[in-house]
């Protein structure tokens, strides 16, 4: 599943295209993908003028002059691919070739189309009023973004405080901070020199002030987030960048996906394993990250 740096890519390329374009008419190749499409969601969507293209955690957002928002998540296999006027575009990952797997195409404004891509038909869209996405059960409880600056140990101490939870596991609840995934965090955490298995209340001390090991963790996530996102993502099964081009992020890999692997810090002489937490691969290095 696409992880925050690559929907960040994604709505990057999207954006040159989609902001300022009006949606002059709507295709709908089929009634539903994940979840059956909106009442009324071609009519809705025809005629308004995208103002801006922003991401919340994991979701694409689409800000429509009427104040409504265009909701998109790519699930496992989702894509978009930028068609202008004339031959068709590359698409964002070989999947995307196959137009049986095209369910939504938005005709812009200036002749380009977007297409949106689903061979798994995990992901979906959804149209929200105005006012509506606030108190959204996707939206409401999500944590603050990792790249935000009111995002730091200080910040982040009372949801580790008394929490018995592994670092893996409490890292992924999208109610502690939103958008972070399976690679990622495992990226992060060798960074921080921190066990996946350690209780995240170990980074909190008992007054409940924030240990330097949880600083050096909120850095090591916004540091190998933006190092990704400058790479154009991770592209191991589906992500593409806007272009068609792949991203690069993979080969900087310290441990995910390096099992047997020797570790990549400088003295440790440690091995990578992989190991189970909570039904997904974690992978980390046992020597240097405690």
């Amino acid at each position: 599943m696409p992880e925050l740096p690559e929907v960040e890519t994604v709505r990057r390329g999207l954006a040159k295209v989609l902001e300022g374009a009006v949606i002059e008419r709507v295709e709908l190749k089929r009634p539903d993908l994940r979840f059956p499409f909106p009442s009324r969601f071609r009519a809705r969507l025809e005629g308004r003028r995208i103002l801006a293209l922003s991401r919340r955690a994991k979701y694409l957002i689409a800000e429509l002059d009427d104040g409504a928002r265009l909701v998109m998540h790519l699930g496992m296999s989702g894509s978009f691919r930028i068609s202008e006027a004339g031959p068709i575009g590359e698409p964002y990952h070989p999947r995307g070739r196959d137009p049986a797997h095209d369910h939504v195409v938005l005709h812009l404004s200036g002749g380009a189309r977007v297409t949106y891509n689903d061979p798994r038909r995990f992901g979906f869209m959804l149209l929200l009023a105005p006012g509506e996405m606030e108190r959204h059960p996707l939206f409401v409880g999500l944590g603050p973004e990792p790249l935000a600056p009111e995002l730091t140990a200080a910040t982040l101490a009372p949801s580790f405080a008394g929490r018995r939870a592994p670092l893996k596991a409490a890292l992924l609840d999208q109610r502690t901070i939103a958008g972070l995934g399976n690679i990622y965090v495992c990226e992060a955490l060798h960074r921080a020199r921190l066990s996946p298995s350690r209780a995240a209340a170990d980074l909190v001390d008992a007054a409940g002030r924030p240990k330097r090991e949880l600083a050096r963790l909120i850095s090591a996530i916004k540091e190998v987030l933006c190092e990704a996102i400058e790479a154009g993502g991770s592209s191991l099964r589906d992500h593409r960048q806007a272009d068609g081009s792949l991203g690069y992020f993979q080969h900087s890999f310290r441990v995910y996906d390096r099992e047997g692997g020797a570790c990549p810090r400088k003295g440790c002489r440690g091995t990578i394993l992989r190991i189970t937490q909570s039904g997904r691969s974690t992978f980390y290095c046992p020597v240097c990250q405690k």
